[in-house]
């Protein structure tokens, strides 16, 4: 049965040989001055592409930065080594990798003004709050990615996979944040890009090892060594607490702020073109936006219907903007 899905998935005539992947992946063997010059370089242009985009909030730009980041070549780097058991050098180039990108964030942190939102950007706020679906998108994803490599017929997607797994941006921002002396968005994001590197470590070494790409005679082909199976599950504990206590998190505050705003459109019920418009929470605090042609009601009945609703304790604030809504018509009519 397993042997049958895998010769569908991944078909012997398609599959690359070991030489081929190790040439590609293993910047230890080869060519190694090319190859860690062409890594070095684009890596660095990909960090202020993505900066840029980042600080200029243009979803097509960080898209750019994505697709010529090489990052992901040492992390699957990572996944072959472990599955042939032997030292590649590659967590090594990954570490180093990483800081270099942190610190380009950083640097270009010190254009922004005094008093930035971060969270106004959407480039930010997107990669500073990850939870569980992050972490499944990017497992399938690293499965995608390692097929890729495996197959000659496939290698067409991988760009599709550099802006899914979504590398250098997360730690682009964790730059600028840790610039802005924001240490917990910085936190953030760099657990999303954990969950990334995790799930295509991963992905890549299950690929890998079905495939048999292991080499040394005395041992299991493609087993990986106990050792690396102690580091991926303490690397997926230090992924999975955080991202499911956003994730309820996240749940629970969408929870409240359905509430709050059912409560809210109960208060201005009586009150004739009053309207609210939008609620959301903002740093442990229930903004209520409303719209109303005159008074608004006393805020007590407000926050009575709340009690029992949302946790006691946190702020409830009223935004209100004068004016009405008018029906104008049709045009042409």
């Amino acid at each position: 049965m397993i042997s049958n899905v895998r010769a569908r998935v991944l078909p012997p005539a398609q599959r690359r040989s070991l030489e081929e992947l190790t040439d590609d992946l293993d910047m230890s063997t080869g060519d190694t001055t090319s190859k860690r010059s062409a890594f070095w370089t684009m890596l660095t242009l990909s960090s202020a592409i993505a900066a840029g985009g980042v600080l200029l909030d243009s979803t097509a730009t960080v898209i750019g930065a994505m697709i010529i980041a090489p990052l992901s070549t040492p992390i699957m780097g990572i996944a072959l080594g472990s599955v042939q058991r032997r030292r590649t050098g590659s967590t090594r180039v990954v570490f180093f990798g990483c800081s270099l990108v942190i610190a380009v964030g950083v640097v270009f942190s010190l254009v922004l003004p005094t008093g930035y939102d971060l969270l106004s950007n959407s480039q930010i706020a997107s990669r500073t709050s990850p939870g569980l679906m992050d972490l499944i998108a990017a497992l399938a994803t690293g499965f995608a990615g390692a097929v890729a490599l495996a197959r000659r017929d496939v290698a067409a997607v991988l760009p599709g996979v550099a802006i899914a797994i979504s590398l250098v941006p997360p730690l682009v921002v964790a730059g600028v944040c840790l610039g802005r002396l924001s240490g917990w968005f910085a936190l953030g994001a760099l657990v999303l890009f954990v969950s990334n590197l995790f799930a295509l470590v991963f992905g890549g070494m299950v690929v890998f090892a079905t495939l048999g790409y292991g080499t040394r005679a005395d041992q299991a082909a493609g087993r990986p060594a106990r050792r690396t199976y102690v580091a991926m599950a303490l690397l997926f504990a230090v992924v999975i607490v955080p991202l499911s206590g956003n994730t309820v998190i996240t749940f629970l505050l969408d929870h409240w702020t359905d509430r709050t705003k059912q409560a809210a459109q109960q208060w201005l019920a009586d009150e004739p073109g009053a309207s609210v418009t939008s609620v959301d929470a903002t740093s442990r605090t229930m903004h209520i936006h409303v719209r109303t042609p005159g008074e608004l009601p006393p805020t007590q009945s407000l926050l009575d219907r709340l009690d029992g609703q949302i946790p006691n304790g946190i702020p409830i604030v009223v935004d209100t903007s004068r004016g009405q809504r008018i029906d104008a018509g049709v045009v042409g009519d």
